[in-house]
């Protein structure tokens, strides 16, 4: 078997595209979107019918221009990704625990349009005090979330204890920060984005928790190995054709029983806020990527209101 093969023995697969090609290519479990994902797919011909469809779709329904545009968005999104996905709410949210709700529950009320049932839908909300509290309210109506933007150890703490179902660590964006302010290069085995992945899963399976940990944005192959074994990895396109190319064998390096010394930790508003402040790479990505997404998100828009 290749990589990819051995990979998915331990670890269940995901997409982190909204490509339903590469989709189609790779078969893997599930598929993520995020706003910059949803542009680059804009821009493809093959999207074309679909990006038209849904702005008829959202005339239709009628409302403000910015409503108009918002079920736009959200209605694209709901059409290119087949199987069970994870679904972005607006990063402009991020800060506004109510405001993510609504957006939650209408994704959700879109994607049963579809005939999707909530089971088969993770609402992608970023790992902010306020998405969290979001994210546990959302829980409890049985609509399962995917924290993503995680850089910090305090962000997963506070999301198990919400009870989220899932959290998407964003290991290679750790990576970058450590290489651009240590001006070091890492190897997987001391990568400071896999270290903190290794960290959360052993906290996690130590404590009982149930929340699924799945890395993300990889940079390189290395990276994904020295995490095989892990609940989930999502994984572009790229990095899955390297996965295929090679033959060589595959150690699991994760498992569910081990242990961890440390003890259970609990964080209260003041608590986090404050571990969060004192972790500057964690601030920092967790600021950036909210930021980033928030632009792509303009720029989706500005691409469908042309």
């Amino acid at each position: 078997m290749n990589k990819l093969e051995q990979l998915k023995t331990m670890t269940e697969v995901v997409a982190d595209t909204g490509d339903i090609r590469a989709i189609a290519e790779y078969r893997p479990q599930d598929a993520t979107t995020n706003p910059s994902l949803l542009l680059k797919a804009a821009t493809l011909e093959d999207y074309r019918p679909v990006l038209d469809a849904s702005k008829s779709w959202a005339a239709a329904l009628g409302g403000s221009s910015e409503t108009m545009l918002a079920n736009c968005c959200d209605r694209f999104a709901v059409e290119i990704v087949p199987g069970r996905v994870s679904s972005e709410v607006d990063a402009r949210l991020s800060f506004d625990t109510q405001g993510t709700v609504a957006r939650a529950r209408r994704l959700i009320e879109l994607y049963a349009e579809k005939g999707f049932p909530p089971e088969r839908i993770l609402i992608k909300i970023a790992s902010s005090w306020e998405g969290i509290r979001a994210a546990e309210l959302l829980e409890r109506e049985g609509i399962n979330c995917n924290l993503t933007l995680l850089f910090g150890f305090p962000q997963a703490v506070a999301c198990a204890d919400a009870g989220v179902f899932l959290i998407s660590p964003f290991v290679g964006r750790i990576l970058d920060w450590y290489r651009q302010s240590t001006g070091q290069e890492y190897t997987a085995d001391n990568d400071p984005g896999v270290l903190s992945v290794r960290r959360i899963y052993e906290y996690y399976k130590t404590h009982g928790y149930t929340t699924v940990v799945m890395g993300a944005s990889f940079r390189n192959t290395g990276e994904i190995e020295a995490l095989a074994g892990c609940d989930r990895l999502t994984i572009s396109p790229q990095l899955l054709q390297e996965l295929v190319a090679d033959d060589s064998t595959l150690v699991r390096a994760l498992h569910p029983d081990l242990h961890a010394d440390e003890d259970r930790v609990a964080l209260d508003e003041s608590g986090f806020r404050w571990s969060l402040n004192s972790d500057a790479m964690a601030t920092e990505k967790l600021a950036e990527g909210i930021r980033n997404f928030a632009a792509d998100q303009v720029k989706l828009e500005q691409l469908i209101s042309a």
